[in-house]
Order: C-alpha cells, then sequence, then structure tokens
C-alpha cells in the first residue's frame, strides 16, 4: 500500500491555465517593446531637422542637430524652471517621506480602534483622483495666498502652496505603501527596545525606520518620479511661468513650437524632460521592486 495518497488533480482549464496567462505575458510585453521604441523613436527625431521629421519620420537622422536642444532650451526657458522642478520636487518628497514614515509606523503597530478606520480611510484617500479635487485645492490656493498676503507675510510664493499640495496629495499612497513595510517588521525587535527601555520615538528612529529604509527609498522615488511629471496641478496652480516646472514649461513649448513650426526644438524638449526619469528608473528600478516587496515575506 503506497505511503503517499494520491490527492485528485486539479481539473486543467486551458482557458484560465493557459491561454489567459499566455496573452497577458504576450500583451505586456507588446507594451514594453512600444514603449521602448517610443522612448528610442523621441530620442532620434530630436536630433533630426524639420524637413527630416516629415521626410523620414522613422530613419536615422543624416546629421545630428545639436541645435534642437538649444533652441528648447532657450525658447522655454528651461534653465528656470529646471531649478524649480529640482527644488519643489525635492522638498515635497522628502517631507512626505518625513510625515508619512512616523505615521505608517503608528498605523502598523497600534492596537486601537481608530487604526482599522484610518487604514481604509488611506485606502479610499489613494483611490480618490486628484481630479475630482482641482477646484477645493484652486480655491485652498486662492485663500492661503490672500492669507499670507494679507494678514501674515505681506508676500508669497504659490511654489508654497504648490509644494503644501503636493505633500497633502502624496501621503495616502506614501502612508498606504510604508504600513504595510512596517507590518512586515518582526515586532520582537520592539519587544526588545521596549524591555530595554526604549521610548516608541526611540525604537522607530533608531531600529524600525533603518529596517525599513527599502521601502522608505522605494517611497521617496516614486514619490518623487510622480512630482517631477505632473504638470495639470501646476498648469492649475501657478500662473507665472518662470515659477512653473518643468512639464508645464514643456506644455508651453508645444504651444509655441507648433506656431514656429520647430518640431525638432519640441522633441528635444521632450528629450530633456523624459530622459532623466528614464535614467532614474533604470538606475533605481530594481531597488524600487525591492524596496516594495521587502515586508511582503517574513
Amino acid at each position: 500500500m503506497n505511503s503517499v495518497i494520491d490527492r485528485p488533480r486539479a481539473p486543467r482549464r486551458p482557458l484560465g491555465n493557459v491561454i489567459v496567462p499566455k496573452a497577458t505575458r504576450l500583451a505586456l510585453w507588446v507594451w514594453v517593446a512600444f514603449n521602448i521604441f517610443m522612448a528610442l523613436w523621441v530620442g532620434l527625431t530630436s536630433l533630426k531637422s524639420d524637413e527630416e521629421i516629415f521626410s523620414s519620420p522613422f530613419g536615422l537622422p543624416s546629421s545630428p542637430d545639436w541645435d534642437n536642444f538649444a533652441s528648447a532650451w532657450t525658447t522655454s526657458g528651461f534653465g528656470g524652471v529646471t531649478l524649480n522642478s529640482i527644488v519643489v520636487v525635492s522638498v515635497s518628497a522628502a517631507v512626505t517621506i518625513l510625515l508619512a514614515a512616523p505615521a505608517a509606523y503608528v498605523l502598523a503597530r497600534s492596537n486601537r480602534r481608530w487604526v482599522s478606520a484610518m487604514n481604509t480611510y488611506t485606502a479610499l484617500c489613494v483611490a480618490l483622483p486628484v481630479q475630482t479635487i482641482l477646484v477645493p485645492l484652486f480655491v485652498a490656493k486662492t485663500e492661503i495666498y490672500r492669507f499670507a498676503v494679507e494678514i501674515a507675510f505681506g508676500w508669497w510664493d504659490d511654489r508654497i502652496t504648490l509644494i503644501l499640495i503636493y505633500i497633502g496629495t502624496s501621503l495616502p499612497f506614501t502612508i498606504f505603501l510604508l504600513t504595510a513595510a512596517f507590518k512586515g517588521l518582526p515586532t520582537s525587535l520592539s519587544e526588545a527596545a521596549a524591555l530595554d527601555g526604549a521610548t516608541p520615538a526611540r525604537t522607530f528612529w533608531s531600529i524600525m525606520a533603518p529596517l525599513a529604509w527599502p521601502a522608505v527609498k522605494s517611497a521617496f522615488i516614486l514619490n518623487f518620479l510622480n512630482m517631477w511629471n505632473e504638470a495639470l496641478l501646476v498648469m492649475v496652480l501657478i500662473t507665472s511661468p518662470s515659477q512653473q516646472t518643468l512639464p508645464a514649461a514643456l506644455l508651453r513649448l508645444y504651444s509655441t513650437m507648433q506656431y514656429t513650426s520647430n518640431w525638432g526644438g519640441l522633441f528635444a524638449g521632450m528629450v530633456i524632460v523624459v530622459y532623466p526619469m528614464i535614467l532614474l528608473y533604470l538606475w533605481v528600478g530594481r531597488r524600487i521592486m525591492e524596496g516594495m516587496t521587502s515586508g511582503a515575506v517574513k
């Protein structure tokens, strides 16, 4: 008699077990190939003259026209708005992490009744599109400016408002992501620290935050990429072109270049805005994946 009892095999379903996974994998590879092709095509087109762009749209440039980048840089004012993007995005992403990490740790470790409701509220905020709150955000921006200029300081910079709104709209996703990371850490570490006399704040900053650093770093990079590519809030909240960021400057460049027919300069502007983020993601992409799955397995 066999010592191992043969279990009945699950019925094999060709549609769910074979066709759907293979079709999904094929669709993903097609999507990846399309995006790679588009990135390369934009880069090559940025080196063409206007005549070559229309006469040979998918061919190689006969002679690289580097003047397109100089034209895009001077016409759009990329110099000043690049500094705006770096400062606004870096400060917003850093402050978001500094606020979200302690909040996520409390939500992950606390056993109080309100924690479950707060986790649900955070998840709902993640699912809320920012387009649905554009009008309230614009009203808030107007009231902040009026209060700062007429009552508090006598001056105000709309870039500060943009930073505050970036932080507020990024906190739900960041807290949601880091809560899962802190839940994946062993509770024995915090218990041992408490036995040694460490306060909850000391336990967080000295033990838990360093252990969750891969997830914290991933959250920072994801927020940085998202804020760098964001243009809608910039266009709605900031009216002065000198205070806007790179994506908004690219949109202005499009409206300018389509009348001057400088299509090479337009594609060069796209390269200036998009390629740094592609290179950044290629550099840290694996680290992002490792950080997002760091708390998946204990």
